[in-house]
């Protein structure tokens, strides 16, 4: 089955009025594969204004929602705002997330279920600790985060999930996990998805590998068959560098 290849920019707890117009303006000129879907995720507060300003098929996420639609929860996002404002993504169970606000699996699982029911789609994020992979506990790791996810959803709802395996050694590090290294994370998880769920989900459902990626590591990584795109964190604020990654499948 033919996966839409998807580049995924989750651009963190950055940004400024004049970055989005800067980001925004080469998205809106770039060029790039059809064959090529490209989200992106601001921070909250640019969501409203990066939804209005860039082109229609480049996809808003936002980099995280609450469990319900509204309520006494200060400080954080509901689904049924995202929805208000037109954005159609969100990422959820990011590393940054589980570390230093201590999300658990079981968090994560019910925020995804939230979100699809809002009709939402969902870059739901996985990843193991250089600890964990130097004590061979990867596909432990990686494999308990997504049955935390699917115990919450049923098959059709995996038409909206998206699978960001993101090395949490690699994450901001600028170490990149060799591309056999991916291949071999994202076969697993595939494996795990038929398994589990069923042989269709796992052949449907888009893994993206995120990890200090840029230019020069995408090329190479994109060529593996299980890897259907990237979920990309610096590089994504570089304009130029950001188009490159777009243009490395075509």
């Amino acid at each position: 089955m033919a996966r839409k290849f998807l580049v995924g920019g989750n651009w963190k707890m950055n940004g400024s009025k004049q970055l989005v117009d800067t980001l925004v303006k080469a998205l809106n000129e770039g060029k790039w594969s059809p064959n090529v879907e490209c989200v992106i995720a601001p921070p909250a507060p640019y969501l409203a204004a990066v939804r209005a300003a860039v082109r229609k098929e480049v996809g808003v996420a936002a980099q995280n929602c609450w469990t319900e639609g509204k309520g006494a929860f200060t400080g954080e996002i509901s689904t049924e705002m995202l929805k208000d404002l037109n954005i159609d993504w969100v990422i959820l169970g990011h590393s940054e997330r589980r570390s230093i606000y201590k999300e658990s699996d079981e968090l994560v699982g019910k925020k995804v279920a939230a979100a699809v029911k809002a009709d939402l789609k969902v870059i739901a994020c996985c990843g193991e600790s250089e600890g964990e992979r130097d004590a061979g506990k990867t596909t432990e790791v990686v494999f308990r985060q997504i049955k935390a996810i699917a115990d919450q959803l049923s098959a059709a709802d995996w038409a909206n999930i998206v699978i960001a395996y993101e090395p949490v050694w690699a994450i901001g590090t600028g170490k990149v996990a060799t591309p056999q290294q991916a291949q071999e994370a994202h076969k697993e998880i595939r494996g795990w998805l038929a398994k589990n769920v069923s042989k269709d989900v796992a052949d449907a459902t888009r893994i993206l590998y995120g990890g200090s990626v840029s230019a020069k590591s995408a090329p190479d990584l994109q060529k593996e068959e299980d890897i259907d795109g990237f979920l990309v964190g610096g590089a994504s604020l570089k304009d130029k560098e950001f188009l490159e990654i777009l243009n490395c499948r075509q």
